[in-house]
């Protein structure tokens, strides 16, 4: 196993998803992540008829700020102080990609 991919946040409705993913460290700088995302967002948005996929991460993690842009998301905006990390509060990018 190298890591996961999915989709959460699931609104059928109005077709919207957020994606998740993570990698192994040992799989890390292979571009795992952003082949998985690609690959996974565009089932989304081709096969299962979803509208937008949003992508959020720390704006402290500029790893993921580089598979967000490698799998095509634009970057929207900062959500400040959106999510509660162990070291406290982060402000975190929003990337989506549409139909």
């Amino acid at each position: 196993m190298l890591g996961r991919v999915s989709l959460q946040s699931l609104n059928l409705r109005g077709g919207q998803a957020e994606i998740s993913y993570w990698v192994m460290p040992l799989a890390r700088g292979a571009a795992v992540a952003p082949r998985a995302v690609t690959a996974a967002t565009d089932w989304a948005l081709g096969e299962t008829g979803f509208h937008r996929i949003e992508l959020g991460h720390s704006v402290a993690n500029q790893a993921s700020c580089r598979v967000a842009a490698k799998a095509g998301f634009e970057q929207e905006g900062i959500r400040r102080r959106a999510l509660l990390h162990v070291d406290g509060w982060h402000d975190m990018h929003l990337h989506a990609c549409t139909r």
